[in-house]
This record gives C-alpha cells, structure tokens and sequence, in this order.
C-alpha cells in the first residue's frame, strides 16, 4: 500500500493523495481553482509529501491499468482456435498440414496481436443439427462412421481428403468455431465486431453429400446458416478469396436468393466449377483469374464484380472463406497476390460491414500452403480485422 498523504489545497478544500492517479485528480482538482501555495505548484507540493518510491509504485500501477483498459477497449476480434487442429493428419506429404496451425501461431505472437480475444474452438451439444443444414443425414452418419473405424484409420474419401484418428474431433471443432464466432459478433452487447477462425481441416470444398479436396465440411456455409437460424440474420454473405473455387459454399447457396456467394480464384484449376455464367438465382458472383494474374487485376476483379454486388445486397452478416494459397508464394496454383492485397480485401470488406452490418464479420481460414507465405498472409488480415 502508499502511505497515505495529504495535498492541502487553499483553507477550504483537501484532497487525499495515496497515488499517482489521486495526483492527477489533484492536478485537475487545482487547475479548476487556479490553485498555487507560496509560489509551489500542486506537483511540487505533493512531491513533499510522496516519497519517490510512493511515486514509482503509482506509476507503475497507473500504468498497469492503463495497459489493461486500452486492452478491454481493442478486444474487437475474436481468434478462435484450438490445439485439436493439429491432430487431424492426412499424411506426412501432404499439403494441408499439421504445421500450418505453428505457422500462423508463430504470426500472431507479436505485442502488436495482444488485444486479440482468444478463445478454444467448443465441442458443442448442437453442432450435429448445425451441420445437418448444409449436410445430408446419409452423408454425416458415413464421415462419422468412417471416422469409428479405428481399424482403418487413415481411411482416404479420395486422394486428396483423408481421414486419421484426429479428424473427426477437428472437423467438429471447426464447425464450433464458426458457430461461437457467429455467436460472439451478432451479440448486440459486445465489443466484438469480427472473429478469424484458425481452424482445419478448410470446408469450402466439402459438397453436401461428398467429402472433397481437404475438406470434409462446410465451415462457412454452416456458420451461415446457424446465423440465419440462430440470429435471425435474413441476408447472409460469403466472400471467397482462396485461389480455389469454393464449389461447395455455392451449391448450398445457389437456390436462395437471400445467400450471397462472391469469389476470386484461379480458373481453369481445381474444382473446375466458378465461371462467371454460374450465378444461382442472382446470388453467385465469380470473378475468375488467370494463371499469373498479381494484385492488380485481384483488386480490379473485387472492385468491379464482387464488391458491388455485395454492397447491393445489403447483408446482414459477411463471412469470408480467407484462402491465402492465392500468394505468389504458394505452391498450389499461379496467382501472385502478396499481403497488402489480404489488408486491401479486408479492409474493403470492413469497409461493407460498417454500412450494413454493424462490421460484423466472420473469417474462416480455408488455405494456404507455403508456410511462410501463410503466416504473414494471415498476420496481415488479422492486423486489418482488429483496426475495427
């Protein structure tokens, strides 16, 4: 405790001075007045009367608190995640790896991420009916029935999505943190007004009735439609900007009116759908690229196809499908996006947010392959989310 000490200011007014932070009611205090004793100053008069280590401890505990309260006043992002990520193993050469979760742990390590609110991916009571909205029955019971197999774990859905003794539990997680996301940003009484989900196994390959290309289930297309559920969001929006095209996010959207699905992405390349002609009932808006295409082409494809359409639609909540496997680094495909692009097309989105949806905003990693490339893609995006 400081030893509690007296600033005595004219005949009529004291003020009890036991910290630095009563000091500086004091200073406010005689400033009103126009207070000074003998020529002294409120500063040096309670110099007098506080020893120096008096002084030191205020500070420092003025400090502390100050740290604390800027802290509580930037927790505007939410980071969801969780170490079972790192436990679904498709195979000791595969792309979609365990160590992307390090990479981009290792990213977001910095002091500039600290006011970051971070929270573990839920296994939640509701996460089956969750998935059963973008999922048919037949095909949850087989990935779960795959998945209590034990005795023929890996067990491979095709080439490229297979399935280990950690899957199941991370697959599951996955979908939880779309929905906790969901849940945190459409809370009218938080500060928090957007999330980034570091999650695996990516959904947006993941069709209803078909486990594809990494993917075993819809991520975001769930979250979208536990927020209409849920929230009651009527106009629900994805943003796709994975150098893939998300095949699947389209096919559950494609018959509402209500569900917009917006991309980027190499074409021709895997999985072959996202021309420009594929528009659903006026809800699709595909941007394709070309082999080689850098930032300023991405920008101008987003500017002029997707983000209009998405600013008519007026939604009520942005997902994003947050692909960094278009960065000129990664091995997969040929676009040449860099990390100012990630901040441009989060920014932008941002932007859309705080004119129609009070900038909530859910991103849900999807890929990303080259690891360096992935965590400072990544760190990017994040460092733009928390400007909120």
């Amino acid at each position: 405790m400081i030893a509690p000490a007296i600033c005595v200011i004219g005949s009529l007014r004291q003020i009890p001075v036991t910290s630095i932070r009563d000091l500086l009611n004091a200073e406010q205090s005689a400033t009103k007045i126009g207070w000074r004793a003998h020529g002294q100053t409120w500063v040096q008069i309670a110099m007098s009367v506080l020893s120096r280590r008096n002084l030191v401890q205020g500070a420092v505990a003025l400090l502390t608190s100050a740290s604390v309260t800027a802290h509580a006043k930037q927790a505007t992002t939410l980071l969801v995640t969780h170490r079972a990520f790192t436990r679904h193993e498709p195979g000791a050469f595969h792309p979609e790896r365990p160590a992307r979760m390090q990479a981009i742990d290792d990213a977001l390590s910095g002091p500039e991420f600290t006011a970051l609110e971070r929270r573990e991916a839920p296994l939640r009571d509701d996460v089956e009916e969750a998935i059963l909205r973008a999922h048919t029955r037949e095909y949850f019971d087989r990935v779960r029935a795959a998945a209590n197999d034990a005795a023929h774990l890996p067990y491979a859905f095709d080439s490229d999505t297979v399935m280990s003794a950690g899957t199941w539990e991370a697959a599951l997680r996955a979908v939880g943190a779309g929905l906790l996301a969901v849940d945190a940003v459409m809370d009218a009484t938080s500060s928090l007004k957007n999330a980034f989900c570091q999650i695996r196994p990516p959904g947006h390959h993941a069709e209803p009735a078909r486990a594809m290309g990494f993917c075993f289930f819809s991520n975001v297309a769930i979250a979208g439609l536990y927020a209409r559920a849920r929230h009651g969001a009527r106009r629900v929006a994805v943003v796709d900007f994975d150098v893939h095209h998300g095949n699947a996010t389209q096919k559950i959207f494609w018959p509402d009116k209500n569900l917009f699905y917006g991309s980027t992405h190499e074409m021709p390349l895997f999985p072959g759908t996202g021309a420009r002609s594929e528009t659903g009932v006026g809800n699709i808006f595909n941007a394709p690229l070309k082999a080689g295409d850098g930032g300023t082409i991405f920008r101008e494809a987003m500017k002029t196809r997707v983000l209009p359409a998405l600013d008519a639609f007026q939604p009520d909540l942005i997902l994003v499908s947050a692909g960094f496997d278009a960065h000129e680094g990664d091995p997969l495909a040929h676009i040449r996006l860099l990390e100012p692009d990630f901040q441009w097309i989060t920014e932008e989105l941002m932007e859309l947010a705080a004119r129609h949806c009070r900038g909530r905003i859910v991103s849900m990693l999807e890929g990303g392959y080259e690891l360096g490339a992935l965590g400072r893609s990544t760190a990017s995006h994040v460092k733009a989310l928390m400007g909120a």
